[in-house]
């Protein structure tokens, strides 16, 4: 495995020949998009790219992010902020994640520790962020990408987790980890946990995830594996249509409150797969590959 750095803006993660992913942790990305730092393209080890950037519909969705849509009135996520009996409403707080610096890029383990720090619009300082992001389970067909962060709250007062649906919005519950795929992968197939499956999948909870969408120009499919917090225990925000995405998320219907001092540690895994794995093969990878 290596890590190689572009500039002083984004590493690139490179196995057997194949870029995996790139991370760009300084994006220069518009005030109105939220800047935070964000995973594209990713890749399988086909080389098929995984993730959209800046797709029309959404500017601020880019790649793999990790996001909140709704804290204590501020927008991480980008855009505008659903306001209940009002819809969506341009307003002026959308923050920004900034990079303070790496504490390990390690090729040998496949290891990437960052220091954030999350600030509004207004400036103020609201959050201390610890990431690490690895690199794990490389078999012939697939990688998995582990992302652990303890997000710490220094703002002096209590800080609280929302989402669209929590005011007001039916269906709409995202904030947290959030995977925007290529429109390629539209009308793609979802398949969770304990025989379940279906965009019925959208505000219910479940130990893992799978999206299975199909590519333009190359003949192959490629399946994502998202598997939840053990402890946390998301509800998941799920679409295959308009457009593929997929977010375990932090306050889907129920908002979340982070007492000042106090951190919210929280682990994920995707797994880019080559092909659409079905459901014994998705139920025998989580079986040997649980938390």
């Amino acid at each position: 495995m290596r890590i190689e750095y572009i500039g002083d803006h984004t590493l690139a993660v490179r196995e057997r020949g194949v870029e995996l992913f790139r991370y760009v942790y300084r994006p220069a990305t518009p005030a109105f998009e939220g800047p935070k730092p964000y995973l594209h393209p990713v890749r399988t080890l086909a080389g098929d790219v995984v993730t959209a950037f800046r797709p029309h519909d959404h500017r601020w969705h880019k790649g793999v992010q990790m996001t909140v849509s709704h804290l204590s009135g501020e927008n991480f996520w980008g855009g505008g902020s659903y306001v209940r009996d009002q819809g969506y409403v341009d307003l002026p707080n959308v923050g920004v994640m900034r990079h303070e610096g790496f504490a390990d890029a390690d090729a040998g383990s496949g290891r990437i520790a960052e220091r954030l720090t999350w600030h509004t619009q207004a400036g103020e300082h609201w959050v201390d962020e610890q990431r690490e992001l690895t690199v794990r389970d490389v078999t012939e067909d697939s990688w998995a990408l582990e992302f652990a962060t303890a997000l710490t709250n220094v703002r002096g007062e209590p800080l609280v987790f929302g989402s669209p649906t929590t005011n007001g919005r039916p269906a709409a519950g995202y904030s947290g980890l959030f995977w925007r795929g290529p429109r390629a992968f539209t009308d793609g197939e979802v398949i969770a946990a304990d025989g379940r499956g279906g965009p019925e999948m959208m505000g219910r909870p479940a130990a893992w995830l799978a999206y299975v969408g199909r590519h333009d120009e190359v003949d192959r499919a490629s399946t994502l594996l998202f598997f939840d917090d053990p402890e946390y225990g998301s509800d998941w925000f799920v679409r295959n249509t308009p457009f593929p995405a997929v977010n375990p998320s932090l306050a889907f219907a129920e908002e979340f409150t982070l007492p000042p001092g106090e951190t919210l540690r929280l682990r994920y895994r995707i797994v880019v797969a080559d092909g659409a794995w079905d459901r014994a093969r998705l139920d025998a990878y989580a079986k040997d590959h649980a938390w």
